[in-house]
């Protein structure tokens, strides 16, 4: 059950919106491991929500070395030394709880929304496969657990309409020595490759305490949740440091256009850019930006492309933000008879305007506004604010950044929206791709030459 809207609203003292004052109220401290922990206290229903992040995504990878972030998201599921396989869900599913993970480029998360009385069989849980998976790690386990994702990788990219896409945005616009230049499932290459050793190495650097932090949240006793934190997690050793990743900033020196023929019934075209690291100055005017281009039905493109000309089936625009650096990213579908040079020509209108004539109040606000609804809506539920104090730890190292980041997007004028158009949305750095039917390369962007994927 989540807390109503307008419940959370008062709790918070949300009264105006240039007003906004959270409040999520936390207690953190340190194991002698290492291991970081945020407590939140949320009484509003008996639930709670233990999340765990390790603070390893595929950017902490090496070349001929891709996909062991996520190839670890599907292992620490398949048992330790005592939870015997299967048992990990099934004991869950028992108590009324459910799990799940994520991984992506900066780091990997597990977490168990359980009642509020399953605490300690979460935390054995997490605690267990944290210090001892590796006494139940197993070459048939490894094998299993590899199959398993190289299908999921074949569904994601290879067997996917589109699938490609973000595969050749990151080779493109990283070279191939930068951790955001492969993609984080890996590549099948480097998953068939992956030996024993290798992948049990990889798990005594990232996957040690003082390599994670552990935030609970929802209806819990602080001092009791210490104490239990304390049985299961402080008897693992602490790792070795981590070594620093290689901070360099990417950047093109020239566009990149290419067309891919693919198994699809209508042409996409895709155009990225380098954008900057999440929170930093840029990331969130250009979050702003994209709603203004294409966040909703009244939005400029999808009011042009779709509505007026009739053109396109669909356009996005969108800011991936990430630790390292950011991608920005516009694509669209065209109509069954239109090509992609039409779409382009269109869109460029569109950002040569946004660039030499800001935006208007009203534009931003609406998207300001979008921003801050879906902000809130993650502040619904123990869920989201579990997985957005580990957020903030791992990035400033504050758990509570929540107000210092929607504040970001307050101080944002129409002004500034052009500045970050006109700085880093440059027509001589970015990569425009143009998936076309098989044989129909007529109908994709123009000077853009035909590239295999054959081996991505």
């Amino acid at each position: 059950m989540r807390t109503p809207l307008f419940l959370l609203l008062a709790m918070t003292g949300i009264v105006a919106a240039q007003n906004v004052r959270l409040n999520v109220p936390y207690e953190q401290f340190t194991l002698k491991n290492g291991l970081n922990v945020i407590l939140h206290v949320d009484k509003t229903t008996p639930t709670v929500t233990v999340n765990q992040w390790y603070h390893v995504g595929s950017g902490y990878e090496k070349p001929g070395r891709t996909g062991f972030a996520h190839l670890f998201e599907h292992i620490m599921f398949e048992g330790s030394k005592n939870v015997p396989e299967g048992k990990f869900d099934e004991w869950l599913e028992a108590a009324g709880g459910s799990n799940n993970g994520s991984t992506n480029v900066d780091r990997t998360n597990y977490f168990e929304d359980i009642p509020s009385n399953a605490l300690e069989l979460a935390l054995f849980l997490d605690s267990d496969r944290m210090g001892f998976l590796l006494d139940d790690m197993s070459q048939s386990k490894l094998d299993g657990q590899r199959d398993i994702v190289k299908n999921e990788r074949r569904q994601s990219y290879e067997n996917r309409p589109y699938g490609y896409a973000f595969l050749m945005l990151s080779e493109s616009l990283y070279p191939a020595s930068h951790p955001y230049s492969w993609p984080t499932i890996g590549s099948m290459k480097d998953l068939s490759a992956a030996s024993l050793d290798d992948v049990k190495e990889f798990f005594r650097l990232y996957y040690a305490p003082n390599n994670a932090s552990l935030s609970i949240a929802g209806d819990i006793d602080p001092v009791k949740t210490k104490a239990m934190v304390e049985k299961w997690f402080g008897e693992i050793p602490m790792g070795k440091p981590v070594p620093p990743q290689d901070r360099t900033v990417a950047s093109l020196a020239a566009e990149k256009r290419m067309t891919i023929e693919d198994r699809v019934q209508l042409p996409r075209l895709y155009m990225a850019w380098h954008s900057p690291a999440t929170l930093t100055p840029g990331d969130a005017e250009l979050d702003l930006l994209a709603s203004v281009l294409a966040g909703g039905k009244n939005s400029r493109l999808y009011k042009r492309l779709v509505y007026d000309l009739q053109i396109a089936q669909d356009v996005s625009a969108f800011q991936s933000s990430s630790k390292l650096g950011s991608m920005f990213v516009i694509s669209a579908t065209a109509r069954a008879g239109r090509t992609l040079a039409e779409l382009e020509q269109v869109i460029q209108q569109e950002l040569n305007t946004v660039k030499t004539t800001p935006p208007t109040q009203r534009e931003v606000e609406r998207a300001r506004n979008q921003y801050e609804a879906s902000f809130i809506e993650r502040l619904e539920s123990v869920n989201g604010k579990a997985d957005m104090l580990n957020n903030y730890y791992y990035l400033t190292g504050n758990p509570d950044y929540f107000n210092e980041d929607l504040a970001r997007y307050y101080a944002i004028d129409p002004q500034d929206i052009a500045t970050v158009a006109v700085r880093y949305l440059k027509d001589n750095e970015r990569v425009v791709i143009g998936f076309v039917p098989k044989g129909k390369t007529d109908l994709s962007v123009t000077n853009a030459p035909v590239v295999s994927t054959e081996g991505k």
